[in-house]
């Protein structure tokens, strides 16, 4: 029987990731890590809403929390998605959970600059974390993604893929240094 993580305690979850078990592991973490992204995000949306200081921004903060909550079920699904491919050696599953995770990463990266200049600022730190988490999950996935190409074998497959998550992680790597930076000004690093 496989083990489900998405409705336990963390602790069961890193015990196990801690353990000499074959899952979870990398992949599974780094979607976990994704979930954490999506999470804060969500709260520096909802520490936001209600202030008087964003009322203009009310609309789209709904729409940014959203989708981070939409983000955050998928992760949490994928966390316990991983470690079922993994076990059942489903090669095809084995490649496609973690290249959703990267597409979804990249997906939540996106909500980062949305908010630098529309959230509650004693949260701003956050955002940067959060950018920072997704570039994570997103590199977690791609390490997982190539291994599995490797194992299928189809060469036109990879190239497809591995040009998409090659672009993608152009764009990722951008969007956290520009977030860093422009949070860094705000905070005065």
């Amino acid at each position: 029987m496989i083990k489900m993580y998405k409705n336990r305690a963390i602790k069961v979850y890193l015990d196990d990731l801690a353990a000499k078990l074959p899952a979870p592991g990398g992949g599974s973490a780094g979607a976990f890590n994704a979930a954490m992204a999506a999470a804060l995000i969500s709260m520096v949306v909802n520490f936001t809403l209600g202030k008087p200081k964003y009322k203009k921004y009310e609309k789209e903060l709904k729409e940014i929390l959203s989708k981070s909550e939409s983000l955050r079920r998928e992760f949490l699904n994928l966390v316990d998605l991983d470690v079922v491919a993994y076990k059942s050696k489903n090669m095809r599953d084995a490649l496609n959970i973690p290249f959703m995770a990267a597409r979804l990463s990249f997906e939540g990266i996106k909500l980062c600059p949305q908010l630098i200049r529309k959230c509650n600022l004693n949260l701003i730190t956050d955002v940067a974390t959060a950018a920072i988490f997704f570039e994570a999950g997103f590199a977690s996935a791609c390490f997982n993604v190539e291994i599995n190409l490797k194992s299928l074998g189809d060469k036109k497959l990879a190239k497809a893929i591995m040009g998409e998550l090659g672009k993608k992680n152009k764009q990722i790597k951008k969007i956290r240094s520009e977030t860093e930076k422009k949070v860094g000004e705000i905070i005065g690093w």
